[in-house]
């Protein structure tokens, strides 16, 4: 089976990264680099420690009040065939899936690899965080130029289609 490389262990009752309750689990490695990510722990592609797939899939299907799983990080899309079976796993228990990225949905969508987990996530959240479009006001974002992206709306459009979620013209 899949080895994942992860920065933590997964949380359980998460309530920041997604709605309702969820498992998030925290990848290991991001080039990004963002000025002010609130993660820089996670960028080591080196750091943190590999953990079997079937542990984290035995620890989904464990959970009981959960609604969801969040892949972060890190930048999950750098190891999207090993967290593959995570989100299926997810699926399969009726759990629903979101992803934060750094890269935008453009160019997960250009590489095969990425588009593949990309194929098993109900909303991206995605583009680099940048500091100074930083907004605590924003949920489930930390930068205006982020998009919560409905992926299966877009898959049916064929074009990115945002998520009820997105609150990037919110009036506040």
């Amino acid at each position: 089976m899949h080895k994942i490389r992860l920065s933590s262990n997964c949380i359980k009752d998460s309530t920041v990264d997604g709605p309702g309750l969820r498992i998030v689990i925290w990848t290991q490695g991001c080039l990004h680099n963002c000025k002010g990510c609130h993660n820089p722990n996670t960028h080591d592609v080196n750091g943190g420690f590999l953990e079997e797939a079937d542990n984290i899939i035995k620890y989904i299907n464990e959970s009981k009040l959960q609604r969801g799983i969040t892949l972060s990080g890190g930048e999950p899309f750098m190891q999207p065939l090993e967290l593959i079976p995570v989100a299926k796993a997810a699926i399969n228990k009726g759990l629903n899936v979101w992803a934060y990225s750094g890269y935008t949905y453009e160019q997960i969508t250009a590489d095969k690899n990425k588009k593949a987990l990309l194929d098993y996530v109900d909303v991206l959240v995605d583009s680099p965080f940048i500091i100074e479009q930083k907004d605590e006001r924003l949920t489930y974002k930390g930068s205006k130029n982020q998009r919560i992206i409905d992926v299966k709306q877009s898959y049916k459009e064929n074009k990115v289609v945002l998520s009820r979620y997105d609150d990037v013209n919110a009036d506040f």
